[in-house]
Formats: C-alpha cells, structure tokens, sequence
C-alpha cells in the first residue's frame, strides 16, 4: 500500500530540486555548448486519441530499455541538464521507472508529460521512488467531448492522488484554441489546479505544424483572466504567448536543436515535434558541432511558433550570439558544414563535421 510522504519530505526534496534548477540556469549562462533540455519519447503510441494531437499512434511498440539507455547516455555526455520524457503516453512504457533512474543517475533532472490517466497510489509512489522531479498533465476541458478526454471530470481524482502522494513538482497544464468548445473551462482548471497545491499554466493550441493560431475575442479573455491568475515564475515562463494570444509574431533567437532537443521514438534529432525532419541527425551521432551550427541558425518557423519547450530553453540566450540564415551562416562559419550527397528525393541538408 502507497504511503503517503511527509510535509517535511516533501520540502527537503524541493528545497535539493530548486537547487539543481539554480545550477542549471547557472551552467547555462556560462556555457552554450549543451543542451539545457532534452525531450524523449520511448514510445510514440497512446491510450487517447485527442483530435487536435500529431504526436500519436496506437501500434508502435516501446523503444527497447537498452536502447533508451544509450540514448540518455549520449545526452549526458553532451552535457544535457534536464530531460523531459514525453510521448505518446510514457506511463504505457514498461521500463518507465529504469528510464528516469538512468537519467537521474546522471545527475539530470528528470521530467514526464503524461495525460495522468494510469496513474494510481502504488504508480505515483514508483515515480517517487525512480526519482522523478517534474510532472505535467494537460487538461483539456471541464467534462470530455468529441475533442478531447483530458476532462477535469475524470482526472480530479488523480490529480486528488499526486496532491497526496507525490514527492515531485506537478503543473497542470489547462489549453485554449485547437477546438476546444468551451476556453472558460481553462479558468476552471487553473483554479482546481491552485486549489490543489500545483503551479497552473495555460498554453495555446498550434496548429498541424506547430505555427500560430490567433486566439479569437472570447479566447483571449480566457488567457487574460488566466495571465492575471497566475502570477508565478513558472507560468512566466510562457510570456512569449502574449503576441500569440494577438496573433503577432515573436522576434526571438530560437535555439532548438542546439539548447532544447526534440529526439523522436526512431532516435532522430528534431527541432521539435512539429519540425520532424529537420535536422532529422541520430542522437548517437549528434556532437557538440551540430549543437554550435544550431545555436547560430535562424529558425524560418520561429516567429509563429507555439511550441513552449523551445521558447523557454531558449530564454537564457536571447540577448547574445545574433543568429543567421544558412548561406551567410555558411559562408561566416565554413568550418561547421560539409555537404552530403544525398538521393535526388531527399530534402537537402547541412550535416557538421
């Protein structure tokens, strides 16, 4: 049976969580040749099918342990700080616990988005135990449609058990756009969340490519009323929706592929989930040279861009190294690429030495 962790547990464990944040901020500001978070997904298949969602199958098979674990490996020897395990659905992975004990091994911190259906007591004790440090949960809506069954209805009860039980840091993540009937039920979700003892952010559905999508007038005064709610660093973090919520575009320096690392079911490199292909590199092939080359690319989607993980990696290195297109990021920095022949019905691509 579950035991439930004491208040003074609990703070000694987000005291030690805090502080290896602070390290991560710092080593981030010191140096730009790692990744300050890395997103995995050890299986891409789910046991939901939310209609507005790109990231899923419900066939794939989970990315064998070993393979996970040279994964991680490799990410620790690029000098990751933190990595999120996401999906698909990542508690259907049967070695979900020795994942997030291979990464903490390393020192990482260690995150999971999940859409909370699977867990119970005895499972949220497991993560405890494997040493997870974050946990999101996306809810969609106060009671599930055709949309999406990510309902306040049926999740309050898990959200009832990591109140009670969980030793890590859980946000609850409640959207507006992409279809979602009601946008007023995102108000509803932050409250609960409050209410709860978690931190609430609100995020705003991309469309099928990961671009912007304008919130309409009832939609934005959703995300108003969430904005004057939420008053954390955590949620502050996802300042960068204030044009999207306007349907404006963000001048920003986006670091993915260098600072934040989207690494598919199939082990490939990506900016983020909705730029699979590019620059579609193996993990175990990655080196610090890929990670200089993309820090200095410009990002021809990143004014549009929704997707929260790269904005905020990208935070710490706004202010410094100006970013260039591929010709003139060639032609300044020669030494970074070689050309590989590729198939005429490929897409062409830069590889670093």
């Amino acid at each position: 049976m579950a035991q439930k962790p004491s208040s003074l547990r609990r703070t000694v464990k987000a005291f030690h969580r805090r502080a290896r944040e602070f390290k991560m901020i710092v080593k981030g500001l010191i140096s730009t040749d790692h990744p300050v978070q890395a997103q995995i997904i050890p299986m891409r298949r789910c046991n939901l099918a939310c209609a507005y969602c790109n990231e899923y199958d419900d066939v794939s098979k989970a990315v064998p342990q070993e393979e996970m674990f040279r994964r991680i490996d490799h990410l620790a020897g690029l000098g990751t700080t933190i990595i999120v395990i996401s999906g698909g659905e990542p508690l259907l992975h049967p070695d979900l616990d020795e994942i997030i004990g291979r990464i903490r091994s390393h020192g990482i911190i260690a995150g999971m988005i999940t859409n909370g259906y699977l867990l119970v007591p005895e499972r949220i004790e497991r993560l405890n135990r494997a040493g997870l440090e974050h946990l999101q949960i996306s809810i969609d809506n106060v009671t599930p449609d055709e949309t999406s069954k990510k309902s306040l209805k049926v999740l309050d009860k898990k959200l009832q058990m990591l109140a009670e039980y969980a030793e890590f840091h859980v946000n609850i993540n409640s959207v507006i756009g992409g279809g979602i009937q009601t946008p007023e039920d995102a108000v509803v979700i932050g409250r609960r969340a409050r209410e709860l003892g978690f931190t609430s952010t609100v995020g705003i559905i991309h469309n099928h490519v990961g671009q912007l999508k304008p919130l309409a007038p009832r939609e934005q005064a959703v995300y108003q009323q969430m904005k004057a709610m939420n008053r954390s660093s955590y949620s502050r973090l996802n300042k960068f929706q204030e044009n999207i919520a306007m349907g404006k575009p963000n001048d920003w320096r986006c670091r993915s592929g260098s600072r934040y690392l989207y690494i598919c079911e199939d082990g490939l490199v990506h900016y983020c989930s909705q730029q699979r292909g590019i620059p579609g590199v193996p993990l175990l092939e990655y080196t610090v040279d890929d990670i200089r080359r993309e820090f200095l690319m410009e990002k021809h989607c990143a004014p549009n861009c929704t997707i929260s993980c790269a904005h905020q990696t990208s935070y710490m290195d706004y202010w410094r190294a100006p970013q260039h297109k591929l010709p003139s990021l060639k032609k300044a920095r020669p030494e970074l690429f070689v050309q590989i022949a590729q198939p005429k019905e490929d897409r062409d691509r830069e590889l670093v030495v």
